[in-house]
């Protein structure tokens, strides 16, 4: 059985990103971006997604946070997309609510070969305090872009931004364990074009 596990070095004027994944890990990671609160959610996508995942990015953070994360969501998705292969004998699709006390988000992920993301929260939604809730959706949209995954995430309620950025990520994370996950029962590609 093939192993599911890549490597890749993205470098602009802008970040430098050093990340290695591989999608049968136990979630075991190493994040430094510089960005704590960041460092978090990638933590803990790594561990809910049962990735092993490494990360080291140096960015312009004195400019804002934008770079670094967006940066990151883009050699996520190559490196992803990369490990996943021909998509052989994956389950392609995933699907989790995710409750974090007062919140619950929904994300539900296709790994279709079509890049989409729908991002749907209220306009006024709470940022964590040490990260813009915008960045939240920049970096879904980074990873679905070159993931080519078709990936919908959807804010039902929250009032606590570190919260609802937390609910999002784990949401992603199993959404995406369950997409990748190889089944038994699927006999080359999952899809009756025969390509993704």
């Amino acid at each position: 059985m093939l192993a599911r596990q890549t490597s890749r070095s993205r470098k602009t004027a802008e970040t430098s990103i050093e990340l290695s994944l591989d999608l049968d890990g136990s979630g075991i990671s190493s994040i430094d971006t510089g960005i704590p609160f960041f460092d978090h959610m990638l933590t803990l996508f790594s561990k809910h997604g049962l990735f092993d995942l490494s990360i080291k990015a140096e960015g312009d953070i004195e400019v804002d946070f934008h770079h670094t994360v967006e940066d990151t969501g883009i050699t996520l998705g190559e490196v992803m997309k990369e490990a996943l292969g021909t998509k052989e004998g994956i389950r392609r699709y995933g699907c989790c609510y995710l409750p974090m006390d007062e919140t619950l988000a929904r994300v539900v992920v296709d790994l279709s070969n079509r890049p989409h993301l729908e991002f749907r929260a209220p306009a006024n939604t709470p940022s964590a305090p040490n990260l813009p809730f915008t960045l939240v959706e920049e970096f879904c949209r980074a990873l679905a872009s070159n993931l080519r995954a078709n990936i919908h995430v959807e804010l039902l309620y929250g009032r606590d931004g570190h919260h609802i950025a937390e609910a999002i990520f784990k949401g992603l994370a199993r959404a995406l364990r369950d997409a990748c996950e190889r089944d038994p029962r699927v006999k080359g590609i999952p899809s009756t074009k025969e390509a993704l």
